[in-house]
């Protein structure tokens, strides 16, 4: 009888000690998804501060510009806004897969292909066309011509292919992805309405003096920023409210 009664208590020891790890691996995962969307929320505030950084101090695209600190520290900024740019908008995007549907997809494929192709326009800018600003500057009027529409007298292969294709990219991505967000209804409606509007303003660039060209980021910029600390927030409070839970057993 003794043997019976050991057996069941060692058997209902068993299950409890299994019920416990199965909580607390299931708390590590949600602390491990609760974190990583809040350093993507945290990716996409950077990026947006960085979009509104290119906005404001971008130079003109010309020869005598590429040799500055301004230009360099710019496009830095630029390398910067799409490496955390792509990560804040997976994250973005994963809050509200469900029900931002295939516009909320198409919008983050084609932003986040605009924000990779930039980052490698950008490295260019940075460090190799202040270098050939004396020895090749036939190449570096070329690509900077590329920006404002003027035939290059060098062949720069498939730049030219590309940036032509990043154009509509910019401007469908966050038009989708801000169509999207306000349908959703589960990140600031607002916000996806900014991204709109920034997506719209985007054609209005070309009608603009030069100097005034880059200012178009920056309704995008604060939209990010706006997306991005909603998202960090809110993962924020989710993951002390679990602490608060686990203190309470």
């Amino acid at each position: 009888m003794t043997s019976i009664r050991t057996a069941a208590i060692n058997e209902e020891g068993s299950i409890a000690n299994t019920n416990r790890q199965t909580v607390s691996k299931a708390r590590k995962m949600k602390m491990t998804t609760s974190t990583l969307m809040r350093l993507a929320g945290l990716s996409a505030l950077v990026a947006g501060l960085c979009f509104i950084v290119v906005g404001v101090f971008h130079p003109l695209n010309v020869p005598s510009s590429v040799t500055t600190a301004t230009w360099v520290n710019v496009h830095i900024f630029a390398i910067a806004m799409s490496f955390f740019g792509m990560f804040g908008m997976a994250g973005l995007y994963a809050r509200q897969a469900e029900k931002s549907g295939f516009l909320g997809l198409a919008g983050f494929v084609l932003f986040s292909l605009w924000l990779a192709i930039v980052m490698g326009f950008s490295f260019v800018e940075t460090f190799i066309l202040p270098l050939l600003a004396t020895e090749s500057p036939a190449f570096v009027a070329g690509v900077l011509g590329m920006f404002s529409g003027i035939p290059s007298e060098v062949d720069l292969g498939v730049l030219p292919m590309l940036w032509n294709i990043s154009g509509p990219m910019f401007i469908f991505g966050p038009l989708l992805f801000g169509i999207a967000t306000f349908r959703a209804g589960i990140l600031p409606r607002w916000a996806g309405g900014l991204l709109v509007i920034g997506s719209v303003l985007v054609p209005v660039g070309a009608l603009v003096p030069p100097e005034y060209q880059p200012t178009i980021m920056i309704p995008t910029g604060v939209a990010l920023v706006w997306l991005g600390y909603t998202l960090f927030s809110e993962r924020r409070e989710m993951a002390l409210e679990s602490i608060v839970d686990r203190e309470s057993l």
